[in-house]
Formats: C-alpha cells, sequence, structure tokens
C-alpha cells in the first residue's frame, strides 16, 4: 500500500508540475518575458518545486536527512543518470558562456554546500552537520546574485530568441491563471504523499533516511528534469537537457535548502563522505568531460561512464 501511495504522490508531482511550467509559460508570454527569462525562473523553478517542496515539508516536519538527501542525490542523478543518458542518445556540445560561467559556478555551489557545512560544525563544536537559518540566508543571497548577473549578462548579449511556446497559449488568462493554482496545489498534495510513504519505507526496509533520500526521493523528483531532458535529446536539442540540469542543480542547493533551513532549521545525520564527495566529483566531472574524449563535447562513451558511475554510488548506498 506504501509503494502505492508513493507512486500515486509521484504521479501527482510529475503531473503538476508539467502543467505548472505550462501555465507558467503561458502567463508570461502574455507578460511578454523573453525565453531566458521564462527557463531560468519559471520553467527552471517549475522543474525543481517537487525538490522545493518536499525539502521545505521534510524541514518542517523533523527530517532534515530527507531535506538535504534530495538536494544532494538530486544534484548527482541530474549530472550523473539524466545527462549521461542524454548524452548516450545524443552527444552534444558544450557552449563557450555555459563552460565559463555556468559549469564552474555549479561547481562551486557543491563545494560552497560543503564548506559551509564544515565550517559551522567547527565553530558550533557539534558532532553532526546542520543548516541554520543564517545558512539559509546566505544561500538565498548568493542565488539572488547568481540570478541578477545571469540575466543581466544576457540581455546584454542578446543571446535568446521569443521560441518557446505552451499548449495553454491559446487559452483565456483566467483559465491559465487557474490551472497554475491547481497544479501548484496538486504538487503541494503529491509532495505531501511521496514524503510521508517514502519515510514509512524507509523505516520499514531498515534504511536511514539519508539512504532512501539520496536514492529514492532524489530519482522521483528527479523525473520532471529527466523526462524534458530526454525528449530534448530525441529532438535534436541536448542543449536543452545540460541547461535544465545545470539550472536545477544550482535551484536545488541554493534555493531549495536556502528556503527550507530559512524556515526551519535542521540538524543532519546519516551522510557519509562519500556522499559529499560524489556531490562534488559529478559536478566537476561535467567539466572535465569537455576536454577529455571530444572538445567542448560529451560523447556517448563519456555518457555511458557517467551512468556506470551512478549506478556504482547507488549500489554503494543500498549495501550500507
Amino acid at each position: 500500500m506504501e509503494i502505492l501511495i508513493l507512486l500515486i504522490g509521484l504521479a501527482m508531482l510529475i503531473v503538476g508540475a508539467n502543467y505548472l511550467v505550462e501555465s507558467s509559460v503561458a502567463i508570461a508570454k502574455r507578460a511578454k518575458l523573453s525565453d531566458f527569462v521564462i527557463g531560468l525562473t519559471i520553467v527552471g523553478i517549475g522543474t525543481s518545486a517537487p525538490e522545493l517542496l518536499i525539502s521545505i515539508s521534510s524541514a518542517l516536519n523533523g527530517h532534515g536527512d530527507i531535506s538535504l538527501g534530495n538536494a544532494v542525490g538530486s544534484n548527482i542523478c541530474n549530472i550523473l543518470l539524466i545527462l549521461g543518458v542524454t548524452a548516450a542518445i545524443k552527444p552534444f556540445t558544450i557552449e563557450r558562456n555555459t563552460l565559463k560561467r555556468d559549469i564552474p559556478f555549479n561547481i562551486f555551489t557543491s563545494i560552497f554546500l560543503v564548506a559551509l557545512l564544515c565550517v559551522d560544525m567547527l565553530i558550533n563544536n557539534a558532532k553532526g552537520f546542520a543548516l541554520s537559518r543564517i545558512d539559509g540566508i546566505i544561500f538565498l543571497i548568493v542565488f539572488a546574485g547568481y540570478m541578477t548577473y545571469t540575466v543581466r549578462a544576457n540581455k546584454a548579449h542578446d543571446e535568446y530568441e521569443e521560441s518557446s511556446s505552451s499548449c495553454l497559449s491559446s487559452k483565456p488568462l483566467w483559465l491559465t491563471i487557474a490551472i497554475a493554482i491547481f497544479s501548484l496545489s496538486v504538487l503541494l498534495w503529491g509532495g505531501n504523499l511521496f514524503l510521508d510513504s517514502a519515510v514509512i519505507l524507509a523505516h520499514n526496509w531498515g534504511m536511514s533516511e539519508a539512504v532512501i533520500s539520496l536514492t529514492i526521493v532524489a530519482i522521483g523528483t528527479s523525473l520532471p528534469e529527466f523526462i524534458t531532458s530526454i525528449i530534448a535529446a530525441l529532438k535534436g536539442n541536448p542543449q536543452l537537457a545540460l541547461g535544465n540540469v545545470l539550472g536545477s542543480n544550482i535551484f536545488n542547493i541554493l534555493l531549495i535548502l536556502g528556503a527550507s533551513s530559512l524556515i526551519s532549521p535542521f540538524e543532519i545525520i546519516g551522510f557519509s563522505t562519500t556522499d559529499f564527495v560524489m556531490l562534488v566529483f559529478s559536478a566537476v566531472l561535467v567539466y572535465v568531460s569537455a576536454f577529455t574524449l571530444g572538445k567542448m563535447k560529451v560523447d556517448r562513451t563519456e555518457g555511458i561512464i557517467f551512468i556506470a558511475v551512478y549506478i556504482a554510488y547507488t549500489a554503494h548506498l543500498l549495501m550500507k
């Protein structure tokens, strides 16, 4: 029964996220926002909504392990599994601006999270990690700075064209707004169902909340990004997959963990050094792959390596 509830909650997350993105794009088009602003803010945050809702709900209910594990696990899954499968389907090049700005910033956010956790532990003489409200404020300030810089930089270079569309663009504005509100409600409900069943399953299977959040919850909440990336690769547009993954990873750490710890500070137990090493390693791996087998490109061989590393890491977690 709990597995059934987990699947129902997951389905609600996916459907809710999909229609939240569609309705948000339609509303943004009415407001004459650029494609880049839509992708960076509305669509990016929309596909990260499951992670946001589950992390905040987890923090409020005293499950800090799930909040952090969801963000860390989703980031590892996004790069190793999603980009790995994307490259295996359709090898893709890495644009120069992405290599100079977005990929290094993704590495920075991963290292910044680990560094902040270690500093807090040393200052407080604690035995374990924790995220405080001050940490949340710092994350949100860095996130706001990144968003502001990126939007201004792309406006200056005029890199993006008005090409995105929504299946709801022809619908009346009142109906589009109603769909957006209903989609958000479905996301909230689905997130609670998914979280509750995941915690129960963790206990029933004898798994720690950290492990189940790094695997089941992380993969489940990354499905919107996964589906979007696979469809983009199949349609010959893998750059969309790369942008979706990098944007989601930055949101996961700065926005989601920032908001979660600001609303309800939480302690973190059950994580090993391997988990944080994998977080940083996966972020660095994308950068390194641009200079290995194919210059400024991630090819099928590298994609398969990404997938193999993710399978090995997941097996390691399950054998704990």
